[in-house]
């Protein structure tokens, strides 16, 4: 009877830790955490066994007063299904998420005209105050 409970505890448990799926699991490599410690500060980064490469630094900015906020800086790399190295770099701040990579989207060239435009309107700050009295 002991043999037979201890068979079946050791076939739940088998059961339990195979993935649902089918997939091997991936092993993490390298993991560091440290934080958040008291000045708001933290990092932490990660390295798995299929590749993929993760790190962040963050800090609060402004403490203690109306423009407090966190600003975070990091990288993350991995390889595509097509077999491409995506490698990402980012700062995170009040202005945003702004990444930075070579397979990301760049915009379309301003065109001439709307260069001129703008120079224009930046040589000629006067005519741009609606609210200034007409001379």
């Amino acid at each position: 009877m002991n043999r037979l409970i201890i068979a079946l505890f050791a076939l739940a448990t088998v059961a339990v830790a195979a993935p649902l799926d089918g997939t091997t699991p991936v092993p993490i490599l390298r993991q560091s955490i440290d934080g958040p410690n008291p000045d708001g500060s933290y990092s932490w980064l990660y390295e798995t066994g299929n590749g993929i490469q993760a790190q962040e630094d963050g800090y609060l900015k402004n403490p203690g007063t109306e423009n407090e906020g966190i600003s975070a800086q990091g990288s993350y790399s991995y390889t595509d299904p097509e077999g491409n190295q995506i490698q990402l770099t980012y700062i995170a701040d009040e202005n945003g998420f702004q990444p930075q990579g070579a397979h990301l989207p760049t915009p379309p060239p301003i065109p001439e005209e709307i260069l001129k435009a703008l120079e224009y309107i930046r040589a000629h700050p006067e005519e741009n105050d609606i609210d200034a009295p007409k001379q």
